[in-house]
């Protein structure tokens, strides 16, 4: 492009100087007054001013696209003393150093994305004093609306909220933070001033700006043409794929050194690009759809279960929603006693290990490690596995649920969302988690930050996370009284990494095991406060359950942790370690005042969160809706389930290689080539069922799939069945006289023929 600029610059010198040529023969006559008086006026026109060059351009275009990428950053560069703990700031410099620094070179990425773009606009307007302050403007407005986001809610813009500015547009006013019509007020006079230099650098420029200036018109168009096309190509192909594992753009953007931190879309964005992060939600894989996918196929599928359910249900004499049903994801949660290579030098969590030996409890096969709360968080809510997702899928809670039209989770079983109450002591961003709670049908969700923060909010020693004691006492003052039954959700913080040495005259003190490899200085110090961190939840836990056994009314818990922290650094390094790097301690416990205290199920050693609302049910001796009659039917097949795991913190990277992991009621490995037929049956009904609520038609939405039997359900039809039957004993009584009559009457004239032939 710079040498046609060169050329053009040339051709438009030999045109002018032709054109002089001309007017000087032209004006020969003229007399020598009028001749110096134009030449004067010309020369005084032309003072100040200079034909650009093709070069110049190109540089200004450069700077003006790291000015845009610089905008975008600042957008999301603000920080919170409570998110920097996990989520350090990252400035704009911080952003541009890491190239040197880390070997990262996002800035880069995310500099000839953006450009890409300015160039689109460049070549719509063909000029360079039009499109630049137009492309900033842009770039100025989204990261104006990017920090407003940031600081009202930190969280940054995502692909759905564009769905929201559809259809919401007149109630944005309503989220702007105080003091948001300052940042507006001088971002409106930094951009005026700027168009106001450019309409100035406008008139000294010569050239006008224009890019193509061609005598023959089509050609100059063919080439911006060209220049827009090419650029809205690539853009898009990338944006479609840069989610995808082994897509182009994926392999592009790990090689440039993207890094997703999808736990946190703020410090994702400062640390791999705004326009980067947000490219990233737009178009996730979320699954290959099964084969023979069809809507006569989850009819088959619907009626199957259907049949299960009412089998299930013959024996079960209970409901789910009889229950307040609470679920405590502890956060970190494990016995680090179970870890292999390392001694303790006292038991952490006695209380627990007593209550799992008299109820329901056993081991969680998790997915993540140090890392990936809320996708078991999503499993255990939804019934749904991640091992049925692909690879690409990271972070449904990010890239999947704010886009779903259905999603239906276990707490709408209680009905009305009054009844449905999350409790999480930390920033209600984190996982996109204020949003999906709502479209899960959670009425409230206390957290930190917003309306509805959470009433206790205490820390111990110098640990900057809000205690399991607070989050447990925040929702003991929640649950009702009366025969009004609730779903609690409640997510802890208080032994979330990193593990500094918090607490005072800790006690607690490790080392390896006799034979095995030394542990390091900052691992002992980690694990030392991880050990005391469980003891404290071990005795916070039995003192809430205790709490809950004074309620006179019934109440479940199913406690569990997420996953293991990631600070086994010397047990990490042994691939052996693995399965056991991966299995969290849970238990499902019942008041006394519920039917179902002092119940042990048997075949509960080995679980994944998916299962747990059929767990739940199991446990409570309630009745199932077809869904969770199908993951009942599954869990005697397979125990638990998960995608393919390994020893070190994945961050957001799911692993492509390897086969799903299942184990059996023993926590064996299972070989999914040898499955019988029944069980390869159920895996494929999976999968048929997670498509169609995920990515597939929602078939099954509307056959009561998903809905689960309920005292005052069965009551409403035993009632409507008691009235329908009561209408036709009526109607037949009604008809009986008539029918007696005629057949009376036919008896009678059959009787006096008869005795007259007599």
């Amino acid at each position: 492009m710079l040498s046609f600029l060169k050329r053009r610059k040339t051709r438009d010198n030999d045109v002018s100087g032709q054109s002089a040529q001309e007017d000087h023969s032209k004006d020969a006559g003229a007399g020598s007054t009028s001749e110096g008086s134009a030449q004067r006026a010309e020369a005084g026109t032309a003072i100040g001013k200079s034909h650009f060059s093709g070069w110049t351009y190109a540089v200004l275009f450069l700077v003006f696209d790291i000015v845009g990428v610089g905008l975008l950053q600042w957008g999301v560069t603000i920080s919170s003393s409570r998110v920097a703990l996990s989520s350090p700031l990252i400035g704009f410099w911080g952003f541009i150093s890491s190239m040197w620094t880390e070997w990262r070179f996002v800035f880069i990425l995310n500099l000839i994305a953006l450009g890409l773009i300015y160039l689109m606009i460049l070549m719509l307007c063909n000029r360079f004093w039009v499109a630049s302050p137009l492309f900033l403007v842009i770039c100025a407005a989204v990261a104006v609306a990017e920090h407003l986001k940031a600081v009202s809610r930190y969280e940054a813009i995502m692909p759905s909220d564009l769905n929201f500015l559809q259809s919401n547009t007149g109630n944005i006013v309503s989220f702007l933070p105080s003091g948001s019509q300052w940042t507006i007020v001088w971002a409106v006079v930094a951009l005026a001033l700027l168009v106001a230099l450019c309409v100035f650098i406008n008139r000294m420029d010569l050239r006008r700006g224009r890019i193509f200036v061609s005598a023959d018109k089509r050609i100059g168009a063919i080439c911006r043409v060209l220049f827009i096309l090419i650029p809205a190509m690539a853009l898009t192909l990338f944006a479609q794929s840069v989610s995808t594992v082994g897509t182009w753009s994926y392999n592009v953007s790990k090689t440039m050194g993207d890094v997703p931190s999808m736990w946190d879309s703020v410090y994702d964005a400062q640390r791999n690009g705004t326009l980067l992060a947000f490219m990233r939600q737009l178009n996730p894989k979320v699954m290959d759809e099964p084969s023979g996918y069809s809507e006569a196929t989850m009819k088959k599928v619907a009626k199957r279960y259907k049949q299960e359910a009412e089998e299930i249900n013959a024996t079960r004499s209970s409901y789910l929603n009889d229950n307040t049903v609470i679920y405590v994801l502890s956060e970190s949660f494990s016995d680090p006693t179970r870890v292999p290579g390392i001694s303790i030098n006292k038991d952490p969590m006695p209380n627990i290990r007593s209550i799992k030996s008299s109820t329901t409890s056993g081991l969680m096969l998790s997915s993540g490690y140090g890392g990936g709360t809320a996708n078991l968080e999503f499993q255990q809510i939804t019934g749904l596995s991640m091992a049925n997702f692909d690879a690409s899928l990271t972070s449904p809670y990010q890239q999947l649920v704010p886009s779903l039209s259905w999603t239906p989770t276990i707490n709408q079983i209680w009905g009305s969302s009054k009844n449905s109450l999350a409790f999480h002591p930390y920033e209600s961003s984190m996982y996109s988690r204020a949003g999906n709670y709502k479209k899960f049908g959670f009425s409230h969700f206390y957290t930190l930050d917003g309306d509805e923060q959470i009433q206790y909010q205490n820390k111990i020693d110098q640990s900057p996370y809000v205690s399991d004691e607070s989050a447990y006492n925040s929702a003991l003052g929640k649950i009702t009284s009366g025969d009004t039954t609730q779903f609690l959700q409640i997510i802890t913080m208080q032994n979330h990494m990193p593990y500094n040495n918090w607490y005072n005259n800790n006690e607690f003190k490790v080392t390896a095991s006799t034979g095995a490899t030394q542990l390091g200085s900052d691992e002992t110090m980690s694990i030392d406060t991880y050990a005391k961190g469980v003891s404290i939840t071990d005795t916070a836990t039995k003192s809430f359950l205790a709490s809950l056994n004074k309620i006179d009314k019934p109440i479940t818990v199913v406690f569990y942790g997420d996953h293991l922290p990631g600070i086994y650094t010397t047990a990490g390094a042994d691939a052996n370690n693995s399965l056991a790097l991966h299995e969290t301690d849970y238990f499902i416990w019942s008041n006394s005042a519920s039917s179902s205290s002092k119940t042990k199920l048997a075949d509960s050693n080995f679980t994944s969160p998916n299962y747990f609302m059929a767990q739940t049910a199991e446990h409570m001796d309630a009745k199932v809706s077809p869904y969770l009659a199908f993951l009942t039917t599954l869990r005697t097949k397979i125990a638990a389930i998960e995608p393919p795991v390994v020893n070190q913190i994945q961050g957001w990277d799911r692993i492509p290689e390897g086969q799903t992991i299942y184990l059996d009621n023993s926590g064996n490995p299972m070989d999914a080539t040898k499955f019988d037929a029944e069980t390869k049956q159920l895996v494929k009904d999976y999968q048929l069922i997670q498509y169609d609520i995920t990515a597939g038609n929602h078939y099954l939405e509307g056959t009561g799939f998903m809905t689960a039997p309920s005292k005052a359900s069965e009551e409403k039809a035993a009632k409507e069945a008691a009235e329908k039957a009561a209408d036709a004993k009526k109607a037949s009584e009604e008809a009986s006289p008539s029918q007696s009559s005629e057949s009376s009457s036919s008896g009678e004239s059959g009787d006096s023929q008869t005795t007259g032939g007599e």
